[in-house]
């Protein structure tokens, strides 16, 4: 996923002051039943740690310290060709820069350096599931409201609903517009086969938001704020009341639609995705050394 330099350098001062990476990189492979089979067994067993956050989110973890099932999972997980960030391109992309960073202050590395790796977590896609990452534009680029609506008649079926309907399938979008919610749905022709401009984001991005909107980077743009689908609608909805412009609440992005892209060497576009729940920081640390 792209990322976004003001996070990334922020992300690369707490590395490099901290010494050390206090939360790891999400990480997606496809599930593989000796994997699971192994792992099953091992949560079989007592947990080394069990608590509940004051997030209402209870975190076990269990250490693998038999011989025999370390060598099957090395020996498994060796067999899987391809794993895929779901969570943390910020954390991944600063911990590659850090570690850079550490290799031109020490010439003579090896490669063995606790500052070449990084710490991260691995999940079977089968057990994740990707949460809508929601767009708000603070205004309407100068158009009023009934101007927006029209303008995206052509690109969009519109339907005021009054009330928040969630987007059931791919093509989906619920909007919050002057004090209204509307039903979204991109005309089929509009919609690309390409991965990366399929994606519901892209096309929300390449139809609305920069061509009506004026949003031309989202990277960098401080007219547009993403909002994860754990904190609602409702979130949405304030925004808006708050400070005027428009809302979108997208269908989620798909597992298969992430390995996708990342299948075909593509980017998926900055705030593609959102995971929940998320990991504690602080439950594992990584010294770099």
């Amino acid at each position: 996923e792209n990322t976004r330099a003001e996070k990334e350098a922020d992300r690369i001062r707490h590395v490099d002051t901290c010494n050390m990476q206090t939360g790891p990189i999400f990480l997606a492979y496809r599930a593989q039943s000796e994997i699971e089979s192994i792992i099953d067994r091992v949560k079989g067993q007592d947990p080394r740690f069990d608590f509940t956050g004051n997030d209402g989110i209870t975190h076990r973890g269990w250490i693998v310290d038999d011989e025999r099932e370390i060598s099957l999972l090395q020996q498994a997980f060796d067999k899987i060709g391809r794993i895929y960030i779901a969570d943390g391109h910020h954390r991944a992309a600063s911990a590659v820069k850090v570690g850079c960073m550490r290799r031109e202050a020490n010439p003579g590395y090896t490669g063995e350096e606790e500052f070449n790796y990084f710490l991260c977590v691995l999940f079977p896609d089968s057990e994740l599931k990707i949460m809508d990452y929601n767009r708000y534009v603070k205004d309407l680029n100068g158009m009023t409201a009934p101007e927006f609506l029209e303008k995206l008649a052509p690109l969009m079926r519109v339907e005021k609903t009054g009330e928040f309907v969630r987007p059931k399938a791919k093509g989906d979008v619920a909007m919050y517009l002057d004090g209204a919610w509307y039903a979204l749905s991109i005309h089929p022709h509009h919609r690309d086969p390409h991965p990366v401009k399929g994606l519901d984001v892209s096309l929300l991005q390449d139809l609305v938001l920069s061509p009506l909107l004026g949003i031309e980077d989202p990277k960098v743009d401080q007219r547009i704020a993403f909002i994860g689908g754990i904190r609602g609608h409702r979130e949405l909805q304030a925004k808006v009341d708050e400070g005027g412009g428009v809302a979108f609440a997208m269908y989620p992005t798909s597992m298969e639609e992430l390995m996708r892209v990342a299948d075909e060497n593509e980017l998926m576009p900055p705030k593609s995705t959102w995971f929940e729940p998320k990991l504690r920081s602080g439950l594992f640390l990584h010294e770099l050394g």
